[in-house]
């Protein structure tokens, strides 16, 4: 098992920085989402190249920090056709140069009709929608294969593959083997369903066998009718039940503590570790 984290939860800006904050942390690996924490970098097309790339995954394999995960996420069914665009454009050269990075994989989520909100809308749920991102990630998909790299996608319960069947029926359709899984249980609830979040892991698991891979681990409460993300063990979460299902799955797994900051980054380290050598 390797627990990673995203590169701007580290709360540092700069690649030296993030690399001391790992170093200080204990962290080993990182989903890297370069635009967030590297002012240099922009989300734009034309800003990544050979040299520059290179040259991040040099300093991170020298300092012994893994790329699980590169982070490029968009919305494919944004109002603004020249937005989806330029993103897909971004996407494509993070796909040309992720190897560069360490890593083989590119990832996003599936968007939503709310645009720049990313929530829930009715129309996130229309067969429209869901050729939208068929059609958007297979694209993708057929470019990565140029660099033998994969894309990734991550359902959510406010986005067009709102629940694990739905991205499945995306995966089944676009039928490439360079798709993968990134799978997150706090994505898939609301007030409706987040008491069966274990039944739903157990389903993405089944569901996705071979293809998950990254885990993104997250807790919760829920409070005012609506859930709230909270660290790591300190909300509603069975973490015994949620770890011993995915070490089951893969021993090796990659969990990326998604949204884990500041001063609850080591505790929620040493929690994790526990709780996965105990299952």
């Amino acid at each position: 098992m390797q627990i990673a984290f995203r590169t701007h939860d580290l709360g540092v800006k700069g690649l030296e920085n993030a690399i001391e904050k790992a170093r200080n942390c204990g962290i080993s690996a990182v989903q890297l989402v370069a635009y967030k924490f590297m002012d240099e970098i922009k989300y734009a097309p034309g800003q990544l190249n050979a040299q520059n790339t290179a040259a991040i995954g040099t300093a991170l394999k020298n300092a012994k920090i893994g790329v699980p995960l590169i982070g490029a996420y968009f919305n494919p069914v944004h109002s603004d056709k020249e937005k989806v665009a330029r993103c897909k454009a971004v996407f494509k050269e993070y796909l040309q140069y992720c190897k560069n990075l360490g890593c083989g994989i590119v990832g996003s989520e599936t968007g939503s009709f709310n645009d720049d909100k990313w929530t829930y809308n009715p129309l996130n749920r229309t067969e429209e929608a869901l050729q939208t991102v068929i059609e958007t990630f297979g694209e993708l998909a057929g470019y990565a294969k140029q660099y033998g790299a994969f894309v990734g996608m991550e359902g959510a319960a406010g986005h067009v593959c709102w629940n694990v069947a739905t991205l499945k029926r995306a995966v089944d359709a676009i039928n490439t083997d360079n798709i993968r899984i990134i799978f997150d249980i706090y994505n898939y609830l609301d007030a409706s369903n987040y008491q069966s979040y274990l039944e739903i892991l157990d389903e993405g698991l089944k569901t996705f066998a071979g293809k998950i891979v990254v885990f993104h681990i997250k807790d919760c409460v829920f409070e005012d009718g609506k859930l709230k993300q909270v660290a790591p063990g300190k909300g509603m979460f069975d973490f015994d039940k949620i770890l011993g299902k995915i070490k089951a799955y893969d021993k090796n797994a990659v969990l990326v503590l998604e949204g884990t900051a500041g001063e609850n980054i080591v505790p929620c380290i040493q929690f994790i570790n526990k709780k996965w050598n105990e299952v």
